[in-house]
Formats: C-alpha cells, sequence, structure tokens
C-alpha cells in the first residue's frame, strides 16, 4: 500500500491492498457477447469452421450450440427492429407484448404495467437515438394525470439488445430501461406524496436549494424523508421513485432498512403536479462554508469533502464533485489510509507503545503476518522518534507493534474512544458510520495503517480528527436532535487525558513539520493535520486523503485515484478553511 505522505509512507505488497469483486448480473449473457465469436467457439470446444468457414462439409453442417447462437454478434437490424417493437408495444400500453421481448418477461411485465398504472402516465411517446453498438439511448415524452392534475414530463433512458441462448435478439431488461433513476423494487408512482415537502434552512436561516449547492441535492431528499412529517407541511401530489424499502414499510410487511443507514436511497420527487405547503427544518450548513467546498471540489476529479465543529459536532458542508452520483462524503465506503493512523497513535499512546520523544523505530521493511510491509521510497528514520515517525507517516513504525496488539484492539478503541464503527450515528439524514473489524496476523496490521478490512468516507475521517482536537467525541449532526428527539450516539470513553495532549501534539506538529506541512502552510494559527492514501487494485493511483483542523473547524477530504494525499486532497482542504477561518 503506498501511502502519500512525503518521504514516509508505505507500500505494501499486493496481497495488502484493499479493493473488492464487482459482481456481474446476468453472467452468461453478457460475458459471452463481450468475448466475441473465437473466444466462445474455443470455451466450449467445437471447431471454428462451423462459424467461420473452413475445413470439411461435415463440420460445416454441425448445429451451433447455444452458448454460439448467444455469442453470435448483432446486426445494425437486429438491434433496430428489437428496439422498434420493445418501444411500439410499450407505447401502445401492451406491457406483456413488450415483455415477451426481454430476457425478463415477468419483471418486464411486472414494471411495465406499474409504469401505466401507478404513474398515471399516458399518451406516451418514444424516440430513439443513435445506436451505438448494441446500445440504444431514446427520449420519453408523456403526460403525468393524477386527479384532474395534469403535466408534462419528458426524460432521456436506454436500452440495450442481447441474444439469447436460442439466438434471439432481446432487450437485456433492467429497472433502468423505465427510468434511470429505478434500481431494483423501485417503482414510478404520481400521487399524493407520502411525505410534505420541506424547506431546508441553513445554520443563518437561508434556504437550501439543489440549483444553489447542487451536493446537498440527495441530502434535502434525506431531509424530506426524515423530517417532512415533522416539520408541519403538508403534502402535494408529485410524480417520484418510490424505494422497494420504503414500499415495504407502506405495505406493513417487515420493516425496511433505516432511512438513516447510509444505504438505502430516499424516494425522489421527479415531478411536482401541484405543491404542498413545506414545513421548515434548520440544518448546521454553513453558508460559507458549503459555498467554498462546492467551488473547490467543482474544480476536482472525484473529491469529496466535509466540514465540522469540533467543539459540537455540527457539520458545516458536504460536497462531492459528482452531485448526481454517489455521496461519498457521507456515504462513502474506501480505505482510509495513513488518516487511521490517528487512531492507531492514540492507541499505542495509551497502551505505553509508543511515546511521543521516545525512540521508534522507523526501517525500510517490517514483515507481519508473512506479508513484507515497506514504507513508500523504501525510506527509514535512523534513531528517530514517535513524533517523526508520525510526522513523516512512517508505515513500518506502526506495523511494528502489530504483534503485541490484540486481534481487537483497533476495533474496540475506535468504537470506544472514537465513536464509530457501530452503526449509530443518526446525522438527520443517511450515512456511514465507518467500520474496522476484527482481524488478525497481516490483516491487522495492514488496518493499523488503514488498510485492510477498514472502511470510513470524509464524514467518518473529520470525526476523528475533530475527536483527537478536543478529547472528546462529538456524533456529526446536520440536523439538531432537538428537531425530533433523537438520540445521538456517544462514545464508552475519553482518551486518555496524557495520550490525547502527547496526540494533539502530533497533529499539530505534523502540519507545521511534517507530510501536512505544505498543504497547511497558508493557514496560521492553532493547525493540526494528517496525510493518508489507499492503494486500490485496479486504480493506477492510490485514493488520496487529508484531514485538519483550523481553530474550531475541521474538514477531511478524499479524492480518488488522486495519488498522494498531501499534493491531492491536501490543498482541498486548506483552500475550505482557509475561505471558512477558525
Amino acid at each position: 500500500m503506498r501511502h502519500p505522505q512525503g518521504k514516509a509512507e508505505e507500500l505494501v505488497g499486493k496481497r495488502g491492498r484493499s479493493g473488492g469483486n464487482t459482481a456481474m448480473g446476468k453472467e452468461t449473457k453478457v460475458a459471452l457477447i463481450a468475448v466475441g465469436v473465437g473466444v466462445a467457439v474455443a470455451g466450449v470446444g467445437v471447431t471454428a469452421y462451423a462459424l467461420v468457414g473452413g475445413g470439411s462439409d461435415s463440420s460445416a453442417d454441425e448445429p451451433l450450440t447455444p452458448q454460439q447462437l448467444q455469442a453470435k454478434p448483432l446486426t445494425a437490424a437486429e438491434v433496430e427492429q428489437t428496439t422498434e417493437q420493445f418501444l411500439a408495444a410499450w407505447a401502445k400500453g401492451d406491457a406483456a407484448g413488450a415483455a415477451r421481448l426481454t430476457d425478463d418477461a415477468a419483471a418486464a411485465k411486472a414494471a411495465l404495467a406499474s409504469y401505466a398504472k401507478d404513474a398515471h402516465l399516458t399518451g406516451v411517446t418514444f424516440t430513439p437515438g443513435k445506436k451505438a453498438g448494441p446500445k440504444v439511448p431514446f427520449k420519453v415524452a408523456a403526460t403525468v394525470s393524477y386527479e384532474g392534475k395534469s403535466k408534462p414530463y419528458a426524460y432521456a433512458s436506454e436500452l440495450t439488445v442481447v441474444r439469447t441462448t436460442a439466438g434471439k435478439p432481446v432487450v437485456d431488461w433492467q429497472p433502468s430501461v423505465v427510468h434511470p433513476g429505478l434500481k431494483a423494487g423501485d417503482i414510478l408512482r404520481a400521487g399524493e406524496a407520502g411525505t410534505p415537502p420541506i424547506k431546508a434552512v441553513d445554520r443563518n436561516g437561508g434556504e437550501i436549494t439543489a440549483e444553489k449547492y447542487p451536493s446537498l441535492g440527495s441530502v434535502l431528499d434525506g431531509l424530506r424523508e426524515k423530517f417532512g412529517d415533522k416539520a408541519g407541511g403538508s403534502a402535494g401530489i408529485e410524480l417520484q421513485i418510490v424505494r422497494a424499502e420504503a414500499q415495504k414499510d407502506k405495505d406493513g410487511s417487515d420493516t425496511a432498512k433505516s432511512k438513516d443507514d447510509g444505504k438505502a436511497l430516499p424516494d425522489k420527487t421527479l415531478l411536482t403536479l401541484s405543491k404542498g405547503t413545506p414545513g421548515t427544518v434548520k440544518t448546521t450548513i454553513s453558508p460559507a462554508a458549503q459555498a467554498a467546498a462546492e467551488r473547490e471540489v467543482a474544480s476536482r476529479s472525484r473529491a469529496a469533502i466535509v466540514v465540522l465543529k469540533p467543539s459540537t459536532g455540527e457539520i458545516l458542508a458536504a460536497a462531492n464533485s459528482n452531485p448526481s452520483g454517489m455521496n461519498v462524503a457521507l456515504q462513502g465506503s474506501l480505505a482510509p489510509g495513513s488518516t487511521m493512523k490517528i487512531v492507531t497513535a492514540s492507541m499505542l499512546l495509551e497502551k505505553g507503545l509508543a511515546g511521543i520523544d521516545k525512540p521508534h523505530p522507523c526501517p525500510k521493511y517490517f514483515t507481519s503476518g508473512g506479508w513484507k510491509f515497506q514504507n513508500v521510497e523504501e525510506f527509514e528514520i535512523k534513531g528517530g522518534t514517535f513524533r517523526t515517525s508520525f510526522a513523516a507517516s512512517c508505515n513500518t513504525a506502526f506495523i511494528s507493534q502489530a504483534d503485541k496488539l490484540g486481534d481487537g484492539d483497533l476495533t474496540k478503541q475506535t468504537q470506544e474512544v472514537f465513536g464509530l464503527g457501530r452503526g449509530n450515528w443518526q446525522i438527520g439524514v443517511p450515512s456511514f458510520d465507518g467500520a474496522v473489524p476484527v482481524q488478525s496476523a497481516a490483516q491487522k496490521a495492514a488496518s493499523l495503517i488503514g488498510q485492510g478490512g477498514v472502511r470510513m468516507n470524509p464524514l467518518n475521517v473529520a470525526s476523528v480528527i475533530a475527536t483527537a482536537k478536543t478529547g472528546v467525541f462529538k456524533q456529526p449532526y446536520l440536523v439538531s436532535p432537538e428537531v425530533d428527539g433523537r438520540q445521538l450516539a456517544t462514545a464508552s470513553r475519553t482518551l486518555d487525558p496524557k495520550a490525547a495532549a502527547q496526540l494533539r501534539e502530533l497533529l499539530a506538529y505534523t502540519a507545521t513539520n511534517g507530510s501536512a506541512a505544505e498543504a497547511m502552510a497558508s493557514l496560521g494559527g492553532d493547525i493540526g493535520g494528517k496525510t493518508g492514501s489507499a492503494e486500490v487494485d485496479g486504480q493506477k493511483k492510490p485514493n488520496g486523503w487529508f484531514t485538519g483542523w483550523r481553530g474550531d473547524t475541521a474538514a477531511a477530504a478524499v479524492m480518488q485515484e488522486g495519488g498522494r494525499g498531501g499534493k491531492s486532497s491536501g490543498p482541498l482542504v486548506a483552500a475550505v478553511l482557509r475561505a471558512v477561518g477558525g
């Protein structure tokens, strides 16, 4: 794992990298089309002559196998004809007929029947766009009508034509064919909205809109889901994407996942036929911090940042480079790299395995659990202290202590002192609370430097440095618990006072003399910081992390595939801290 801090971050062997397998739905269908005829034929052990000619006449007469039929390239005429027939049947309201032209007739029929029945869409017309191989974009125009209220609605979607094992060209059925915002089990529904609309305001009373702050679009959806019934408004008539979880709740079956658990998505309004009366929800958002965060992430690729007030836990800003995508700032689940050393250092200090100015090893390499770990560029610090090792983000200084720790020690420290990994945060909208699983051997060692199974997002990392700054965990929140009486998460204990003082000193030193100094050079006063990076399988560059504080403002950011954190996310955090002030 290569970590991005100046001279002093580690490189772990390939087995130590984080990453995951990507599941492939409808595997046979997709894979065989992708590999091409030659590979498909070789894979089933049948001579290629049956498809490409040559060889004996008897070989040419052999029937094609289902795999060969499925792998046969689609012609332009087949793609056009299948698309035309499917869209024509859909436009006529013939759900069964359109469904028969897909590879999942049952699911398609249910979704297309719901399209007319639940979404109340009439006069639907489709306009195919320019195809790209088997993919065909198309535009949809329709009218939504409900209880005397009508409005036109238009959007764009896309379908893909594939071939079945019988050789028939069909539409590859996905919920997104109906509407790009749909996921499995979701439906389009027109009617009285399940929750009244809200008017979200910032800490100064100014209205928050997605037009003003693009990154808060999904946050506004989450706020409505959570507080719409409590804010005093009345529901209007809307066309919405109703999530599968919400349907379960409304049907009276098993309670779906909490909308605040970081995984479930809130219902989404697509069109308002008649406005309801919004209730007002006050947030902790700082207009200055949010504006700065939006501006800075917009000029970067795949960046996300969260800004907190350490003394209270109030979330001042949250922004993502891609506002319409995953809310990485609040819901991401990524290896945090060397920013995790803040937690690890607190544990080593408490256990007496390190002292701020005591000698501490930082060799070029260190083997733990059978894996050989090293520092970036194989640097070492001879005769150094824990202060110099932390400031330089020396990986082996932490890895060398792994055998002295129990398998669950890091998990316990993270949960008990920093309040992470228990799945009990209630910030007011969906969030992920971090995960630090119990691990052993090499994975335990990797966890100490923020790899292995450790997963966090900017919200979590900002909370970590805020806890280090104040010595007390304050669960971050976007809406005051006084609004709905919810209980904020608490830590089991506070960090030992001596260890807490040393940890603050380490972070302050790193911001002025260590790996975070370059990024924080333009900030004066009470500052602290830590760099980090995490290698991910399949990426050429690691994810770059940076977290820091200035006075009573803390921030953390990640740039996926950004490279070393000090160079990538460091300037982002510093710019926002500078704009917000101490």
